[in-house]
């Protein structure tokens, strides 16, 4: 559950960003580009969350 909702939200966010700008820039929308944006942003949030950012207690 702790790695499904970041990539729900991730989802969610990268095709509202990609929706827009293919519209303002005339292009058709492309799916399998938010969902590529949407992996990679979950997988950064990932390891952010597990590794690079570790609070004075952690340590």
């Amino acid at each position: 559950m702790r790695f499904l909702l970041p990539l729900v939200w991730a989802l969610l966010i990268s095709g509202v960003i990609s929706y827009v700008l293919s519209s303002m820039a005339g292009n058709p929308f492309n799916l399998m580009n938010t969902v590529i944006l949407a992996v990679i942003v979950t997988i950064a949030i990932s390891i952010l969350g597990e590794g690079a950012l570790k609070s004075e207690s952690e340590q």
